[in-house]
């Protein structure tokens, strides 16, 4: 659950509290009963590199881009088995 920081209108009470996404904002002072308001702060991820693009995380079975035509993974068909000579009599 994400971490709120508020400060009071009035007498400059801030604090930091715990609250889940669905949870309403608080809107009074615990010290005080004034005014509340929610601070913001800088968001704590940043990309940095040459560039993201958004087929980065995606996989290539989707791609306009082919590749280069894979070799067939199925066998060639064996030849027949040469006819067998008949077995020379032995004398």
């Amino acid at each position: 659950m994400p971490t709120y920081a508020y400060a009071c209108k009035d007498c400059g009470h801030a604090f930091d509290i715990v609250q889940s996404f669905s949870d309403s904002s608080l809107t009074s002072c615990p010290e005080c009963q004034g005014t509340l308001r929610k601070k913001f702060n800088s968001v704590g991820v940043v990309f940095k590199g040459s560039g993201f693009y958004r087929t980065d995380s995606r996989d290539t079975k989707g791609s306009t881009v082919s590749a280069a035509p894979a070799a067939s993974s199925t066998p060639a068909p064996a030849a027949a088995p040469a006819a067998s000579a008949p077995a020379a009599a032995a004398s």
